[in-house]
């Protein structure tokens, strides 16, 4: 194992001190920073099978700059805790941070699918697994989650912040014209304007930024062949 980990609680806890567990880690994120020596980049992608019995978790580690990538787990699990709302990472994380330590190589900067701080008390799953491994992460969320914001230019790159009760917990970025925009959020040791670079600097011709992108696709072409019996 190459990556080592933080560990901050153990996984198997009630609702009540989950969320507990949220306030008590959030205010420990830090919202600064600018990822330096870039060698390799995670993406990470979590999912469910078998009616949700069973936590697959996706990492694909790509070279920087090139995007090509060098190494790809999949790793499945017995999920532990029922889908609570935004309590996800206390369902998804464990098989994610085993599939992290089957990795020879080692991520200097991890993009997740999911929120990082852009969460109702500012621990996402990014967020939460930044702190675990206290290395730079990333949010890239699909949907809202919370907050609100004004409407986005129809241009790639163009963008707008993500507030919530006052404060700006990430930001709606248009990664390819006239589709849906992606949430960016700070999940750990960078700044908002740096993940929003680092996942501009990650795209190609898609939606999605290459490490989120691959994993995810890995994931729907590993499931799909489960599916059909290959």
């Amino acid at each position: 194992m190459s990556i080592s980990f933080k560990e901050l609680h153990d996984w198997t806890v009630d609702t009540e001190t989950a969320i507990a567990l949220q306030h008590q880690l959030a205010p420990n994120i830090i919202r600064e920073g600018e990822p330096e020596d870039i060698e390799h980049i995670a993406g990470v992608d979590i999912g469910f099978e078998d009616e949700g019995a069973t936590t697959r978790a996706v990492i694909v580690l790509m070279h920087w700059p090139s995007l090509e990538v060098v190494e790809q787990v999949i790793h499945r699990e017995a999920t532990r805790m029922a889908y609570v709302p935004g309590l996800l990472s206390f369902r998804e994380l464990p098989a994610a941070l085993n599939a992290l330590q089957r990795l020879e190589g080692t991520p200097q900067l991890v993009m997740v699918d999911g929120m990082g701080i852009a969460h109702p008390r500012r621990l996402g799953i990014a967020a939460h697994l930044g702190l675990w491994l206290e290395l730079p992460t990333i949010g890239v969320g699909k949907s809202r989650l919370c907050g609100r914001h004004e409407p986005v230019g129809e241009e790639k790159g163009a963008r707008t912040p993500l507030v919530d009760r006052g404060e700006t917990i990430g930001t709606v970025l248009r990664t390819r014209e006239r589709v849906k925009p992606l949430y960016i959020s700070t999940g750990h040791r960078i700044s908002e304007e740096s993940a929003v670079k680092w996942v501009m600097h990650c795209l190609t011709r898609y939606k999605l930024p290459e490490p989120t992108r691959q994993a995810d696709r890995l994931a729907s072409r590993r499931t799909r062949a489960l599916r059909e019996g290959r």
